[in-house]
């Protein structure tokens, strides 16, 4: 595992298998799976395959995924943000997930705007998305504070509802 990126709070570094059970919890979690989808893994062993296949296969094919939310002060996972590249987009998207205990504390924050800096100084993108339920109204005011502009509900390629889309540019 390597850190990425570092907020006064934060570390926020590439997952492992070894981050599973962690993993399994947070992607079945009721506001996860509300605001923004069931993935359908129930076990370790599928929550290993999809960190494989997912965030881990991304990481080393395009140089960039979703990381481990860490608290530096006692290196709890307390959820994932980073960078996703859809096939349904057209431009990268910043995705962010938090476990329910550690919500309205200000991390999501934190570590969506370190990682706004980190997508245009270190990997140069110029165009960010963020996408959220049209009813989280929590995400959907996190990125319009961090400069993100609304720009149409949107049905995305293999789903059936609404989605808010948000650019941000630099």
């Amino acid at each position: 595992m390597a850190i990425i990126i570092t907020t006064e709070r934060l570390n926020l570094r590439t997952i492992t298998t070894d981050d599973a059970a962690f993993y399994l919890a947070l992607v079945n979690d009721p506001a996860f799976i509300v605001n923004i989808r069931d993935k359908g893994i129930r076990t370790l062993e599928e929550a290993r395959t999809d960190i494989l296949n997912g965030p881990m296969a991304s990481q080393e094919k395009i140089g960039f995924s979703l990381y481990v939310m860490e608290r530096k002060e006692d290196r709890q996972a307390i959820g994932l943000c980073g960078l996703v590249k859809r096939e349904t987009l057209k431009n990268v998207d910043i995705g962010y997930a938090l476990l329910p205990q550690f919500t309205g504390q200000g991390y999501a924050r934190e570590a969506a705007q370190a990682t706004v800096e980190y997508a245009n100084q270190h990997l140069r993108i110029t165009k960010l998305a963020g996408i959220t339920s049209p009813d989280n109204h929590a995400s959907n005011k996190l990125l319009q504070s961090l400069g993100f502009q609304f720009e149409a509900v949107v049905v995305l390629a293999g789903e059936s509802r609404d989605t808010n889309l948000y650019g941000y540019e630099f």
